[in-house]
């Protein structure tokens, strides 16, 4: 038997132990419904590739409809979601697998075709810098306010079904990264300005859904997936987001997740500083906080350095979509058997399906190792 450090188990403040340190990260597979419901297809996904990480984070989840980003993508706004998401929660605990529910609103990172005729909105009516982007509508206060209730109803829906969490995505261009970004937000009330105000909208999303969790009659899990910079001008640079994660630190949440490209990914702006991003986060939370760090992980090995780093867990994709036993064969020494390739003659097997491969290899340009491929 192995005896790597992402093996241990992890104990949160609130009681909730994992099994070990590795995590399947939030990946997108496009294979809901139209409308937002769970398919058959995804439940066999689900169950097929859990089972050996001691949490799976699930794929976005809107929690209104004017936060649905792209087609195939699972809802949790409404009541009528619950009976699929319960089965989807049981898919993804097997063999003791914590599942986590993250949810969103995608924000200006839509468009009206996707909205089925509506305006996207955002913070302020200023469109992404992405080819074809549509200039979103600013939200009212009292749909903000609004809003904020969705994250929180989101969070009870995700209670009930069995999720052991959820993940509030902060990340990703998102519309809470949009609140947080100068580039998107460029209101002048209380929401917008400062960077106090820029930080509202997620602080008040965090203090709702923690309310939900406090009235659990079980421990549940609030993470937080955060970008640490944009690439526009203006945007978000390092100062403020570490400054932003000092306050996280201290909220009601339970774990930060760092989405970088890389685990030891360095500045995306300021080339001259060659601290990886990770390691300046790891500095500013100090301890308050179990971190995740993602990107690029594949072997063992890879795992392990973000291990020896310091970092609390690793998170594993697009290798875990390629290898669903990653875990169990680094855990009984069969290492030598872990699927670093893919042939197109694997995917129903892996239960991948056409549609999130099609995401994955054409609209990502995800390098899947594919064998034989031209």
């Amino acid at each position: 038997m192995a005896s790597y450090n992402f093996l241990k188990p992890y104990t949160f403040k609130n009681g909730i132990t994992v099994k070990n340190r590795v995590v399947i990260p939030p990946m997108t597979e496009t294979s809901a419904f139209e409308e937002g419901s769970v398919t058959t297809d995804e439940l066999r996904y689900f169950k097929l590739h859990s089972g050996g990480a001691g949490m799976f984070i699930s794929p976005v989840a809107n929690v209104a409809e004017s936060g649905k980003g792209f087609e195939g993508e699972l809802s949790v706004a409404d009541d009528r979601y619950l009976p699929g998401l319960t089965k989807m929660a049981s898919a993804m605990k097997q063999n003791g697998t914590k599942a986590i529910l993250q949810i969103f609103h995608a924000g200006r990172m839509t468009n009206s075709k996707i909205l089925r005729g509506e305006q996207p909105v955002s913070a302020s009516a200023v469109p992404s810098l992405r080819q074809g982007a549509e200039t979103p509508r600013a939200l009212t206060e009292d749909e903000i306010t609004a809003l904020i209730e969705d994250f929180g109803q989101a969070a009870r829906r995700a209670l009930e079904a069995g999720f052991d969490g959820v993940e509030l995505h902060g990340a990703n261009t998102y519309l809470m990264q949009q609140f947080f970004s100068p580039h998107s937000n460029r209101r002048t009330d209380q929401w917008g300005g400062s960077l106090e105000n820029r930080e509202r909208f997620a602080l008040a999303i965090i203090k709702r859904v923690h309310q939900v969790a406090a009235e659990a009659d079980r421990p549940f899990l609030v993470g937080y997936r955060i970008s640490p910079e944009e690439i526009e001008t203006p945007g978000i640079r390092l100062p403020d987001t570490l400054k932003f994660i000092d306050t996280l630190a201290d909220q009601p949440i339970d774990y930060l997740h760092i989405s970088q490209g890389h685990a030891f990914q360095t500045s995306l702006n300021d080339h001259a500083d060659t601290e990886p991003v990770i390691l300046k986060i790891q500095h500013q939370v100090a301890g308050r906080l179990p971190l995740i760090s993602v990107g690029s992980v594949e072997t063992p090995a890879d795992a392990e350095k973000v291990m020896a780093a310091g970092i609390d867990f690793v998170a594993i994709g697009r290798e875990m979509l390629r290898e669903p036993h990653w875990v169990q064969k680094a855990a009984s020494g069969d290492e030598a058997a872990i699927r670093y390739t893919v042939s197109l003659a694997d995917l129903e097997e892996l239960g991948i399906t056409p549609a999130l491969w099609h995401f994955l290899t054409v609209n990502m340009h995800a390098d899947m190792h594919v064998t034989g491929a031209n």
